[in-house]
């Protein structure tokens, strides 16, 4: 079966979509099976692939709150090995209808399951809050990637997302992992960068991912021509950070079984 990973960081501003998209498709250009869900009412995964909302045949909150399978949302994108469950602002209204509903917590990971074992990565894109939105997906994954900006102010709230992952191990999914922490957002001509960095890593250790993303300006380019960096821009620092980060996350893999078919 696959693995499922959250991104997730109630921080807005931290490359937290950003991560989401060009890591699904840095694992898809190594042919994993690839799917990312977006489960931010902005629906910026979705049209940073390039996918319309006039043109979607559904939605995750179809799955959520509309009783439709998973595996009828699933829209395809440039990349062979990448697909997209999007969402859009109707999202925004399912924190509020979700809270009289009966599992509310669980209602992702049922619909998510059945496509578990037809791919290798499930990605899935959290809201930056901490509301059931995101508490549906940590209910979900295997583990939890959180982006953090080398900035003043990067460890600011990040003890409540750890608090919020050990509650949920402790309640709702006792094999949720972390995944580790992403530093994004670098900045090598700022000294404040380099402490924060030297800073995470030292309070974090072996929890820190070795990859690092920059400033790029090609990174900030590509959400508006509906493109992962790796379609936009392969020989820029933004690319070179992102498929760094996946072969990382590859190397974690147990011994593959062979390639199965996408749903």
């Amino acid at each position: 079966m696959g693995r499922i990973i959250c991104i997730s960081n109630q921080k807005g501003g931290v490359g937290k979509t950003t991560t989401a998209i060009n890591l699904a498709a840095s694992l898809a250009s190594a042919e994993r099976r690839t799917l990312l869900v977006d489960m931010d009412p902005q629906g910026n995964a979705g049209s940073g692939l390039g996918l319309k909302r006039d043109a979607l045949h559904g939605t995750v909150y179809d799955a959520l709150l509309g009783g439709r399978p998973a595996s009828e949302l699933i829209h395809p994108t440039e990349l062979r090995f990448l697909q997209v469950i999007p969402a859009t602002p109707d999202l925004t209204g399912a924190e509020v209808e979700l809270v009289n509903q009966e599992r509310r917590e669980f209602r992702l990971r049922e619909a998510l399951l059945p496509l578990k074992d037809k791919y290798d990565y499930i990605i899935i894109d959290c809201p930056p809050s901490l509301g059931l939105l995101t508490l549906n997906a940590l209910v979900t994954a295997d583990s939890v990637l959180i982006p953090l900006q080398c900035e003043y102010y990067a460890l600011e709230g990040l003890s409540q997302l750890t608090h919020t992952i050990d509650l949920v191990k402790q309640g709702l999914n006792p094999a949720l992992k972390m995944e580790g922490i992403l530093l994004t957002m670098f900045d090598a001509r700022a000294n404040i960068a380099h402490q924060v960095v030297d800073e995470v890593r030292g309070y974090f250790k072996d929890q820190v991912f070795q990859a690092v993303v920059p400033r790029n300006v090609r990174l900030s380019e590509c959400p508006s021509f509906g493109k992962p960096i790796i379609l936009y821009d392969i020989k820029s620092k933004g690319c070179e950070s992102y498929l760094a980060l996946g072969r990382e996350l590859m190397r974690r893999e147990t011994p593959r079984s062979p390639k199965r078919r996408v749903a």
